[in-house]
């Protein structure tokens, strides 16, 4: 296939080839799943539409030209002041309660309306108001640098026509930007709207990938932010590790809050802490529980796991009832019977006594082995006197031979003269024991040396 003069359109529907109107993922922030699509007679129920913008902006409007709308269209809508370019997201009957659900609209003045399906000279106009938009956000942050203000100017959006500009910024604390506002006028020549965002509005503008492995929340489905807290990581059993609790705006992650409600349910079912069970092995302590599986472990001592036992949360409610009622069970298991006592265990059991003698006849093999080789060096050691005597009986012949070849090697000029000990004597003496070294070496050979 030839890619090089293929025209690649964008597409403003749903894609991925899950495509049914509504239906599916769209290429959109914040899709709503329109479950009423399908239906005759839907979008004739009402005339208001939702429109989105970048990101995940989004506005209601009235349809009051009757167009024909359906999910994907790009329109134009009325804006203060000129126009805007959006896509349209949802119509029919969900348009009302979503406009419930985000209580974004004060009142039913404030719906504007929708002009037109979007032109070419439209679509132009928003192609190059877009353009600008990064260039503007560089810009815009070197002034605000300038003019020494705390804050992060985390994205710019245009206006469909290009005569009115919305910069969102981030800030921790409250700013004055009324001069900020007269220089960015200044320099771009548009209409300024500041708008303060937080950094979870931040991360659902800009998009991304989560820990899971799933887009963010905050971009993909969420409209809403309720505020997260350590309370839920610790009901849900979660280790307190800021790494992990940390989304990708460096706050706690939303998606603490989703389980919380089925955790505080299941934890009313298990007993509580303080409740001690009572039975005839003695006083047990609640040490741990599985709040999903319904499992409770229960220890001997109160502040160490010793002789744990994990039972059902029925079982233990079973057993704090027979407690108040003055009746001890013989163990906590299930059937009531006694727990049974658990035998030494024997090590050795089934194994073979014989197992380590093959190894002690092989060390003793190993120790007459060594025991002999030892024996048959000794006499060596013993006549070393008479050894030394044949050789020194072939010392003057040696003495010679080596002072020729001495003066051989310094007349050639290759080796200096050795004066060291003969071969066989380093042999010899390698082989002798440390005290046998030492009266080789003593005075009296070298007496012996010299009268010779």
């Amino acid at each position: 296939m030839d890619y090089k003069d293929m025209k690649f359109k964008v597409w403003h529907g749903c894609d991925r080839g899950l495509c049914h109107k509504g239906c599916g993922r769209q290429d959109r922030q914040l899709n709503t799943f329109d479950w009423l699509a399908d239906v005759p007679g839907n979008n004739q129920t009402t005339d208001l539409v939702e429109v989105q913008f970048k990101n995940t902006r989004k506005g209601y409007y009235h349809n009051s030209n009757n167009l024909d709308l359906k999910k994907g269209d790009i329109v134009a809508v009325e804006a203060n002041p000129g126009h805007d370019i959006g896509v349209v997201t949802l119509t029919g009957r969900l348009v009302k309660l979503q406009i419930k659900k985000t209580s974004c609209v004060k009142s039913p003045d404030d719906i504007k309306r929708v002009y037109r399906l979007a032109k070419e000279v439209d679509m132009q106009k928003y192609r190059e108001a877009k353009a600008r938009e990064h260039k503007t956000m560089i810009e815009s942050r070197q002034i605000a640098k300038g003019l020494g203000l705390k804050m992060k100017i985390g994205d710019v959006e245009y206006q469909g026509d290009g005569n009115k500009a919305i910069f969102y910024y981030i800030a921790d604390e409250r700013v004055d930007f009324r001069q900020l506002i007269k220089d960015l006028a200044a320099a771009f020549h548009v209409r300024i709207e500041m708008k303060q965002i937080g950094a979870r509005q931040e991360a659902g503008r800009i998009g991304g990938t989560g820990p899971c492995g799933r887009e963010l929340c905050c971009a993909t489905w969420m409209k809403s932010f309720s505020s997260v807290s350590t309370t839920a990581a610790r009901i849900q059993d979660i280790s307190l590790n800021p790494t992990k609790l940390a989304g990708m705006c460096a706050k706690l992650k939303c998606c603490l809050n989703y389980e919380v409600d089925d955790y505080m349910e299941a934890a009313r079912k298990l007993p509580s802490k303080e409740v001690l069970l009572e039975t005839m092995d003695g006083e047990y302590h609640l040490f741990k529980t599985d709040i999903l599986s319904g499992q409770c472990t229960y220890s001997t001592d109160k502040n160490l796991g010793a002789n744990l036992e994990t039972i059902s949360a029925g079982r233990a409610r079973e057993i704090i009832e027979m407690n108040r009622c003055g009746e001890k069970p013989l163990s906590l298991l299930e059937d009531g019977k006694a727990k049974p006592v658990r035998k030494p265990v024997d090590l050795l059991a089934g194994a073979d006594l014989s197992r380590f003698d093959k190894a002690k006849k092989r060390r003793k093999n190993n120790t007459q082995r060594n025991g002999n080789t030892q024996q048959g060096n000794r006499p060596q050691h013993d006549n070393r006197h008479s050894s030394r005597e044949g050789q020194d009986g072939f010392r003057p012949q040696n003495d010679r031979r080596r002072s020729q070849s001495d003066s051989r090697r310094t007349q050639n000029g290759n080796r200096r003269p050795y004066n060291g000990a003969h071969p066989a004597q380093q042999r010899s003496a390698a082989a002798m024991p440390e005290t046998d070294r030492r009266i080789e070496q003593g005075q009296p050979q070298q007496t012996e040396r010299t009268q010779e």
